[in-house]
């Protein structure tokens, strides 16, 4: 009898949390929305160049009645359009405010107010999550939006900047399915706040294999709503090594463009990205475009001058003079911009 006494107890419970969470999702649902970005994008390797517009999905959700969306970087860094698509089918299009490539995370915003009333999540302490804590995710898998992934947290990893230390990425480890779509999905605690920004998967083929990470609430709130994180709308990858030696690069390092969206800080300093698609090592890039050899005379040779470059960049006024060096077809330019 207390057997039996017993597995009454435990499927009530799982009975109780199934209706927690179904309430909990119908709560949060409305304020989780579809992002829809267009931008060119080089189909194929090698020549001549394939020059096409690519539509591409994440999701999101809404934090303030002012239109502003929390998503994943990747989603929104280099498109040209996004549109934001609401639980009821309304479209409105957005842009870009801030974003933060190495967390992972961005803010949008609402060029023209929604006909009806905003729906809004609250964003949590980050802190407060413990391992093992249960956490679900509202986004789009695939396409599928508003679809329902339950799990819990497996892990946290962060790291810090050493000459500053600034947390500059935070994520939770998480067996919950995040899927290509559910980039920027908001994570939530078992009280319908957000904890974390849903941001990639690990896997040794293309699918879910049980291992996602998603961004901290807490380090997406300093970087978007505190620092507001400037938006440079370039998508690039540092190249050292044999890549270098391949560039002929005049230092052990630098930052190749790949992509540079129109509007944005990357723009505004004339850089350009790339035309061809080539694999090198096993590895696909974009190739033709400007190679950023430093930032007002911080050479770009590693991850931590990047980051100092990306202080400098974030503390700049208008009327300040800001100066870059760049490598374009085996020339070295001297680039000289004053703040707007």
């Amino acid at each position: 009898m207390r057997g039996i006494s017993i597995i009454i107890s435990l499927l009530f419970a799982i009975i109780c949390n199934s209706q927690s969470i179904s309430e909990l999702y119908n709560k949060a649902n409305k304020a989780v929305v579809l992002i829809k970005t267009s931008q060119p994008e080089i189909v194929g390797v090698g020549f001549p160049k394939l020059l096409i517009n690519i539509n591409g999905i994440g999701s999101g959700f809404v934090i303030s009645n002012d239109g502003e969306i929390m998503t994943a970087s990747h989603v929104i860094q280099t498109a040209e359009d996004i549109s934001v698509k609401f639980y009821d089918g309304e479209e409105v299009s957005a842009k870009v405010m801030y974003s933060y490539p190495a967390a992972d995370v961005a803010l949008i915003k609402l060029n023209s107010p929604k006909s009806t009333p905003l729906n809004v999540v609250k964003l949590t302490n980050s802190d407060n999550v413990n391992i093992g804590d249960q956490i679900f995710v509202i986004g789009a898998p695939f396409g599928l939006s508003h679809s329902l992934s339950v799990g819990y947290v497996g892990g946290k990893h962060f790291r810090k900047h050493v000459e500053t230390g600034f947390v500059a990425t935070e994520f939770f480890q998480t067996d919950a399915v995040i899927n290509e779509g559910s980039s920027g999905a908001p994570m939530f605690n078992m009280q319908g706040e957000v904890i974390g920004i849903a941001s990639f998967i690990l896997n040794s083929s293309k699918g879910y294999q049980g291992l996602g990470f998603a961004a901290t609430s807490n380090i997406a709130q300093k970087l978007l709503c505190e620092d507001r994180a400037l938006w440079t709308g370039i998508d690039a990858y540092l190249i050292s090594g044999a890549l270098a030696e391949v560039f002929n690069l005049p230092q052990e390092s630098g930052l190749l463009i790949q992509k540079v969206a129109g509007l944005s800080f990357g723009d505004f300093l004339g850089l350009k990205g790339g035309l061809y698609s080539m694999i090198f090592e096993e590895e696909e890039f974009v190739v033709g475009g400007d190679i950023l050899l430093s930032v007002e005379e911080i050479p770009l040779i590693n991850e931590d001058n990047l980051h100092k470059s990306w202080v400098l960049m974030q503390k700049l006024k208008k009327g300040d003079t800001f100066k870059i060096k760049i490598l374009r077809k085996g020339v070295i330019i001297d680039i000289i911009k004053i703040i707007p």
